[in-house]
């Protein structure tokens, strides 16, 4: 491996990690509240709603995330809604990650005993009422390990900017590949960077979720 062409591109690699970094935070806050509404969606005691949601979260699941990208960054624009390939990125991979999300809100839910609803309802508490102090504080505990991974996958699926002209780290490895003949050694430098953003995150991750079931 050629570690030089640390030295050959500081610039490039750091300005790529750095907005990796600030686009996967600004992009999972997006999907969790993508992912909320979906949740909400799935448990209101309203089957319309209920029916929509669970379609639309199936529909863009079974879709290549490649593919749904490609929808804003291409099939929006032809029908007259222009979108550069940041954010036509963005945008979709906030929806696709934040359906998973709002699947992982759901089932934690729905893990808990139905009787901590009806005992709620029997305080005299009403539904939104219920969830907030009874159901979700019960549930945080299951859907946290989820969220962790899915800031994970996010953070690895948002390579996918640098196909639709990001400026993320992949993009920048892109473009030094271009200036470049070590083809090897310049995708194995970026996958070094994206360990090490997301084997501490693992780690940190699995602390907090210990933690938190000490503390439950």
């Amino acid at each position: 491996m050629d570690f030089s062409l640390l030295y050959q591109y500081p610039d490039q690699y750091l300005e790529g990690f750095i907005h990796t970094i600030q686009s996967s935070l600004t992009g999972f806050l997006c999907s969790y509240l993508i992912g909320m509404i979906l949740a909400l969606f799935r448990m209101l005691p309203i089957s319309f709603f209920n029916k929509l949601a669970r379609v639309f979260i199936e529909l863009v699941q079974y879709i290549p995330l490649l593919l749904f990208v490609f929808f804003f960054y291409i099939g929006l624009p032809a029908l007259g809604f222009p979108l550069n390939g940041f954010t036509a990125g963005t945008i979709g991979l906030c929806i696709y990650t934040g359906t998973f999300i709002g699947e992982a809100i759901h089932n934690g839910v729905q893990s808990i005993p139905k009787g901590q609803m009806d005992a709620a309802k029997a305080l005299g508490l009403s539904y939104v009422q219920a969830m907030r102090y009874v159901i979700l504080p019960q549930a945080t505990k299951n859907i946290f390990p989820a969220l962790g991974n899915q800031l994970i996958n996010l953070i690895k699926n948002s390579s996918i900017l640098g196909i639709v002209a990001g400026v993320d780290l992949m993009y920048q490895t892109n473009l030094i590949n271009e200036n470049s003949f070590h083809v090897s050694s310049i995708y194995l430098l970026v996958a070094i960077f994206y360990l090490i953003l997301i084997v501490p995150l693992s780690f940190f991750v699995a602390y907090l979720e210990r933690h938190w079931m000490k503390n439950v």
